[in-house]
């Protein structure tokens, strides 16, 4: 039988045979490996246990993880475009989730248009007391969210819980499962607001959606791995420089040109990273070589998989124009799916209630974390739509000084004067190139309308 017999014999979709052949999917995958785990003998499942400490066997175990759903789905895409599935798919329930899926919401007018952008709440109308109070709020409610979400990531993936006088602690090991909470209180949130407020209408397909949320969970996990082996001061150093190998990319591969302000500002940066790292006692965990390059590799993978997040979440609201809301509740529902799956085939709920049961102070921090995460995201969204990214630029700059300043004075990581010096320099080019930046397109804008008005 031919691609051509295969795809005539499907093309009158039966959404029951569909159904039942997604559920044997699903139990092949989720349960199975369940079986396997409970037929093996005791020794080889604490040698698999020892082995999966190590971050690279976890990563291999969430990638083959996530390739369960990523390669099905590919293939079934496929499938159903090849079969024209938009025209011969039918009217049913299953053949609407598959093509919001795959095709998206089409817009039914006679020009296809994309779908109109959310309105934007406008604040030259307001009182200049009211607009001080919304960014204060704002202020207050990023601080207060990434600070605290800062604080509680360091104690969950650096303390030993239950460690006493005369008993041992131990570490809580999964980050995909602090991954999957923190994604599904977004989830969830999102949810809310999208039913208790209106939208534009959602036209992207949903599966857009899976490629920001892999990269979004990749980098979330790179960074709780990452704590493992460095201290967050020295995370969070590093987040705010990735500037330099974002400009050095951009040289080699794209030939772009810089300004001499951003040459100047990627030294500075550069300089004090660099003066933080040489003189802070703690700027690694380990003194052997091997634990600290195991640091700098994920920190490498936190600072690329975050890059693509946001510029491929860019590109679909220059697309598609959705809300950010919406944006949040799409990329959250594939990382809760990705997620779900990686635990269940590798032990992670049962492995992470254990400890939650040994360990109930765990499931406040796991809780405050992950609410936290969720409205975080919220705050963002709403700085960005109601004051612009530089003022969201700003706060956040100030946010990752104080999150060092936190860390340094709650949990004792010393810090030499230099080291100080180091990371005032680095704040002070991060706010430079922000002025300058901001400097730049005023002044291009005077001069449009200058030229408009001869």
């Amino acid at each position: 039988m031919n691609l051509k017999d295969i795809s005539r014999s499907f093309n009158n979709f039966d959404p029951t045979r569909f159904l039942i052949g997604m559920i044997l999917y699903v139990f092949a995958i989720l349960v199975f490996p369940q079986f396997i785990h409970a037929f093996t003998s005791p020794t080889m499942v604490q040698t698999v246990a020892s082995m999966s400490d190590f971050w690279i066997v976890r990563l291999v175990l969430n990638l083959l993880g996530y390739a369960t759903i990523f390669v099905p789905a590919a293939i079934l895409m496929r499938y159903f475009k090849s079969i024209n599935f938009q025209e011969k798919g039918g009217h049913g329930i299953f053949s609407r989730v598959i093509k919001l899926c795959i095709y998206g919401n089409e817009i039914e007018t006679d020009v296809e248009q994309p779908a109109a952008p959310p309105p934007k709440p406008s604040i030259e109308k307001w009182p200049t007391y009211w607009k001080l109070l919304v960014l204060l709020f704002c202020f207050a409610g990023l601080q207060g969210s990434y600070l605290t979400w800062g604080i509680l990531q360091e104690r969950i993936m650096t303390f030993e819980y239950g460690k006493t006088d005369t008993t041992p602690g131990e570490f809580f090991k999964n980050s995909t499962f602090l991954v999957f909470m923190n994604r599904i209180s977004a989830f969830t949130i999102g949810l809310i607001v999208i039913m208790c407020r209106g939208q534009p209408r959602h036209s992207a397909p949903l599966y857009k959606y899976s490629f920001s949320s892999f990269s979004n969970i990749m980098s979330s996990w790179c960074q709780y791995e990452a704590l493992k082996f460095i201290s967050f001061p020295t995370q969070v150093l590093a987040k705010a420089s990735k500037i330099i190998p974002v400009m050095l990319m951009g040289k080699i591969v794209s030939k772009k040109s810089y300004d001499y302000h951003e040459y100047m500002t990627a030294a500075m940066i550069s300089m004090g990273v660099a003066m933080f790292l040489l003189t802070s006692g703690d700027a690694t965990k380990h003194n052997d070589s091997v634990t600290t390059f195991s640091g700098i590799i994920l920190l490498i993978g936190y600072m690329g998989f975050d890059s693509f997040t946001s510029n491929w979440q860019s590109s679909l609201f220059t697309q598609y124009h959705m809300s950010s809301v919406q944006m949040m509740a799409g990329v959250n529902m594939f990382s809760c799916l990705l997620t779900i799956v990686a635990l269940i085939e590798q032990g992670g709920f049962v492995e992470s209630v254990a400890f939650m049961s040994a360990h109930p102070n765990f499931i406040i921090h796991v809780m405050v974390l992950s609410i936290c995460s969720a409205t975080g995201q919220l705050f963002i969204f709403y700085t960005i739509s109601v004051f612009g990214a530089v003022s969201f630029t700003i706060i956040m700059t100030l946010r990752q000084a104080l999150a060092i300043f936190l860390s340094c004075l709650i949990y004792g990581h010393p810090v030499s004067l230099p080291g100080i010096i180091g990371v005032g320099i680095v704040f002070l080019a991060m706010f430079l190139r922000i002025y300058i930046n901001h400097r730049k397109k005023a002044l291009a804008a005077a001069r449009k309308l200058n030229n408009q008005a001869l």
